[in-house]
């Protein structure tokens, strides 16, 4: 995938980054609720701090959107 990004662009989105987790890397109260799944995603900002663990990718995308903020893989 190729996308022009414009780094001058005065509307600029905050950039955050979602990255694959595995659940039994987690602590225990995280897998607790993780319902059986083996892989979640989570959403981190520029400084690395995490915002928000999601069931999936397609979720994590659509949570950083729907609060403007532009997702980008982590790999």
């Amino acid at each position: 995938m190729n996308t022009t990004y414009d780094f001058n662009a005065s509307d600029e989105q905050a950039i955050v980054y979602v990255r694959a987790v595995k659940v039994d890397e987690l602590p225990q109260e995280v897998r607790d609720q993780a319902e059986g799944l083996e892989t979640i995603y989570a959403v981190h900002n520029s400084e690395g701090e995490q915002l928000a663990l999601v069931r999936d990718r397609a979720l994590a995308y659509s949570l950083a959107r729907q609060n403007d903020m532009q997702p980008v893989a982590v790999h």
